[in-house]
């Protein structure tokens, strides 16, 4: 029963990654380690195919092996998370307004504390 249930999750999460790709608050990357983690337990070759993708897999193996995040990724994450505070503060109401300066400072707490690659 594990095995078509993580392919499943496993399609779903690519599938979400892709709209992630084209939607700006949805993270494309998280999707895409879940997918792997759940076709290296159902489908070697699938997840062989998303290592291999010449954009996503560095990102992917990069994790895996070193739990790193690429610099270029946090640089941009960087960048669209100031981008979506500042878009917060000048639209929400008060208290939102502070909502998305908090989650971006919460992940880039986090982001920048691990290791480049």
């Amino acid at each position: 029963m594990k095995v078509p249930t993580y392919r499943v999750l496993g399609a779903l999460c690519v599938a979400l990654g892709a709209v992630g790709a084209v939607l700006p608050l949805l993270p494309t990357t998280p999707f895409l380690l879940l997918a792997a983690w759940f076709f290296a337990r159902s489908h070697p070759e699938w997840e062989a195919k998303l290592l291999a993708h010449p954009k996503w897999g560095p990102a992917i193996l990069a994790w895996r092996d070193h739990r790193a995040i690429p610099l270029v990724a946090k640089r941009l994450a960087t960048l669209l998370l100031a981008i979506s505070a500042i878009g917060g503060w000048l639209t929400l109401p008060e208290p939102w307004c502070y909502v998305p300066a908090a989650v971006g400072v919460l992940v880039l707490s986090w982001m920048w504390t691990r290791p480049s690659v």
